[in-house]
Parts: C-alpha cells; sequence; structure tokens
C-alpha cells in the first residue's frame, strides 16, 4: 500500500491511513487544534490523491483506532454485513464517490449497500466530495422510519421542537410547545433540554407533554434529553411515558466514557425501550453528535474530527433509531470556526450519517463566539433542506435561553418548508390541516395561533 504521492514535482509520503485521512480533511480549527491536518492546501490535494486510490478493503483493515483498543471498533467490524461488503470492497474511494454521483445509482441501491461500509469508509468519501456532491447524494440516500409518525419520505422535512426553559418550568415549556405547534413544528419530536438532570424532573416534563400531545391529538414524539441512566430510571421506576430515549454519542471508547456511556449501556437502554417504551413503532431511539467532541475529551487517538464523526453514526446504527442529528456548531469555534466550516461540516455530517444508514437530522447553530452570520446559518438551512436534511432545530426566534446559542426559529421551518416545496410528516400534515394551522400546506386561520393548541 503505497502511501505516497506527487504534486507539481514535490513527494509527499504518509505514514498511515489515518494520517491520509486527516491530511485529506477540508479545513477545520479542531484538525489544526489536534495537530493533524494538512500543512497547506498543496499537502491536502496530495493526501486525497492517495486516498482516492485506497480501496475499501483497505480502509476496513485500517480503522484510526485499533481493534484491540476500542469497542467501538470492535462493533462495527463484527457486525459488519459481509455480503453488502463483498460488493463494494474491490472499489477505490475514487469509485466509491463516482458510483454514489451516478444519476443511475438510487436511493435503494444506496441501501443496499449501506451496511457493508465502515465509518471511515463514508469518511473516506465524504473528503472527496464538494458541497454539491454531498447534497446530491445526501438527498438520493432516503432512510425512513417509524414511531409515532413516518420520518423520512420524500418531500418531507420535519422539525424538533425545542421549548427549553432555564428552571424547567412546566407551563413555560408547554407554552413554548404550543407556540412551537401552531408555527406547524414538532413532528419530529418535542425534546427537551432539561435545566435539571434528575428522574423526577424528566418524568414530570415528559407526562406533561403527554398530557398535551394526548389533549389535543399530535401525531407526533417527546423526549426529554437527560442522561441515558437517568431516563432509564424514569422509565422503569416511575413509569412515565417516554416515546424516545436519548443520548449524545462521540466516535470511541475513552470518549463515550466520558459521557458516561457503553455500548453494554445502551444495550440495556435499547432493550428496556422496547419492553417499556411508549413508542407505536418500531424506531425507540434519539442520538446527537458533533464534530469536535472526541477531541474535546481528549479522544481522539490523533484521528481528524470528520472520522471521528462518522464512527458516531457506526455506534448509532446498531439501534435503528427514530432520530439521529448532529449539532453542528454548538461545541465552539475551537472545532468549528466559521461559517464555511460549519456549513461544510453539517453538510459532511447529514451525508456521512445517511450513507451508514441513518435518518439525519441537523442543528444548523452556532456559539456567539464563532465566526458565522445569521445570513450563512440561513444559507445553511436551506442547504441542509435541499439536501433531503430530515429534520432541523425549532425554538422561539431561533435563541436557546437554557442553552445560549443560536440555532432555527419556529419561523424559519415553514419558510423553508415554502422554499422547497416540502411538508410535515404525513401524519402530522393531516392534524395542522384538521385544527386550522395550515390550509393547502399554507399557513391556515390558526397559523401562530398558540391557543389553538389546548
Amino acid at each position: 500500500m503505497a502511501l505516497r504521492a506527487t504534486i507539481r514535482g514535490t513527494s509527499y509520503r504518509f505514514g498511515s491511513v489515518k494520517e491520509v485521512l486527516a491530511k485529506a480533511n477540508p479545513a477545520k480549527s479542531g484538525d489544526a487544534l489536534a495537530g493533524v491536518g494538512a500543512a497547506d492546501a498543496v499537502e491536502r490535494v496530495a493526501a486525497r490523491a492517495v486516498l482516492s486510490e485506497l480501496t475499501l478493503a483497505e480502509l476496513r483493515q485500517n480503522p484510526v483506532v485499533p481493534y484491540e483498543q476500542d469497542e467501538l471498533t470492535r462493533l462495527v467490524e463484527d457486525t459488519l454485513d459481509e455480503q453488502a461488503y463483498r460488493a463494494v470492497k474491490d472499489l477505490t474511494v475514487g469509485q466509491l464517490r463516482e458510483w454514489l454521483l451516478e444519476t443511475s445509482t438510487t436511493g435503494a441501491r444506496i441501501r443496499a449497500v449501506s451496511p457493508g461500509l465502515t465509518p471511515e469508509m463514508a469518511a473516506a468519501v465524504c473528503k472527496l466530495m464538494s458541497n454539491m456532491d454531498l447534497m446530491v447524494v445526501g438527498r438520493k440516500a432516503e432512510v425512513v422510519v417509524r414511531a409515532n409518525n413516518t420520518l423520512g419520505l420524500p418531500g418531507r422535512m420535519s422539525s424538533r421542537l425545542q421549548p427549553n426553559h432555564p428552571t424547567d418550568d412546566v407551563e413555560g415549556i408547554l407554552y413554548s410547545t404550543r407556540e412551537g405547534l401552531a408555527y406547524g413544528c414538532g413532528d419530529a419530536v418535542i425534546g427537551v433540554n432539561p435545566a435539571t438532570d434528575t428522574a423526577e424532573s424528566t418524568a414530570e416534563i415528559l407526562t406533561a407533554l403527554d398530557d398535551l400531545m394526548r389533549r389535543n391529538r399530535v401525531p407526533t414524539q417527546h423526549c426529554v434529553l437527560s442522561h441515558i441512566t437517568v431516563q432509564m430510571r424514569a422509565l422503569s421506576e416511575l413509569r412515565c411515558p417516554m416515546d424516545l430515549m436519548f443520548q449524545s454519542l462521540a466516535g470511541s471508547e475513552k470518549a463515550n466514557t466520558a459521557f458516561g456511556i457503553s455500548v453494554a449501556l445502551v444495550d440495556e437502554a435499547y432493550a428496556m425501550m422496547r419492553e417499556l417504551g411508549t413508542t407505536r413503532g418500531p424506531n425507540r431511539m434519539y442520538f446527537e453528535t458533533g464534530q469536535g467532541s472526541a477531541l474535546s475529551s481528549d479522544a481522539h487517538h490523533g484521528a481528524d474530527q470528520v472520522t471521528m464523526e462518522a464512527r458516531c453514526y457506526g455506534f448509532a446504527r446498531r439501534y435503528k433509531p427514530f432520530l439521529v442529528n448532529t449539532v453542528v456548531g454548538f461545541i465552539g469555534p475551537e472545532y468549528l470556526e466559521t461559517g464555511a466550516q460549519i456549513t461544510r461540516a453539517g453538510l459532511e455530517d447529514h451525508f456521512m450519517g445517511k450513507l451508514l444508514g441513518l435518518p439525519m437530522g441537523c442543528d444548523a447553530c452556532f456559539t456567539y463566539h464563532a465566526a458565522m452570520s445569521q445570513d450563512e446559518l440561513e444559507s445553511l438551512k436551506v442547504l441542509l433542506g435541499a439536501a433531503g436534511c430530515a429534520y432541523l432545530m425549532s425554538l422561539p426566534v431561533g435563541d436557546d435561553i437554557m442553552l445560549n446559542y443560536q440555532s432555527t426559529s419556529f419561523h424559519d421551518i415553514p419558510s423553508v418548508r415554502g422554499l422547497l416545496g416540502s411538508r410535515p410528516t404525513p401524519e402530522f400534515d393531516a392534524w395542522l390541516e384538521d385544527v386550522g394551522i395550515t390550509r393547502g400546506g399554507r399557513p391556515g386561520p390558526r397559523f401562530g395561533d398558540a391557543e389553538a393548541i389546548r
């Protein structure tokens, strides 16, 4: 395996596949912080030239974290679909890119090979693609899932209604929920980031949301994003209603240990949700990720943040989740500094998750010390919608008063849907029409009227 290339008479040699992957990555502040990125644009081109000639078999043989050191590497290797893998193993990364972009390569064909792809393969081909390439393939790679409604169908774009409150005041959460529903938001999930990470608070919020949803016959799911062990206690001991169980994931065993989780723990939570969860459909889990999470806990093993992010998706797909989203600009400018970097990362993550068979959404967002403008953020929302992103966030005026970051507003969701001609999930769409919030997919007589929700 020759890891070298000559560009303009200069020879570049790379010491490992991991180094090639890192230096082929578009410039990111996180990779610079970790000291793994390319020194300049010419070295980046050399790394991409080498990467394009590597086969998928060579990538499988060279995971960025060794099998013996990491349970996620073992999980991916031991559960890979060998029949699907054999269909693509002799392709080079460059050939995989060309195949994905072929007009004859349909979503069904991508889904057929997806179980045979490792995260390193998804990350590798991502690095050879332009932003538009990522969008074209992301839109083709449809992933349809079901909980209390159906997510991911063509022509549909959903949203997570995020009614956070800085003191977990239930009445405040409920009013924000009613406002968001009145703007047509919340068909992916009504998901609250709690200020108080206790089983009792989790159960109280879930019970109140469940009551609102039942009273108004809202066809969606609810979730409180407390730690998975807290949710397990709320479900098993307090027996509260729980449609989806949530956890943040990282791309290495060491990083997940910092999150207080393991494969065995998430296996246990998944089994508990199958037994006690209130979801009607087969997909019961909700995961969030974000480039830079492994580096932030010094658990990246010298790998770049795109590849480590792809490994999160290799972990997530074990549980056939209903929702996965990358909180793309939330960790901070140390990892994604500018609007261009955040935009690229959002499109990368959406593409890699879809390629690995996940129903990907995105929290298009930035922290207030990042170099991203509101206009750039709005552009990213439209790009993600055009790329077939399953769902975006939605919260009052796009400004989270509890987590202190800028995201997608209640008003943005109908605006993006109108621009792209998309609709909510079929079940939620019918409910919006029935209560007068929309008429023919457009704002109806009760649009924006929180009093329409009792």
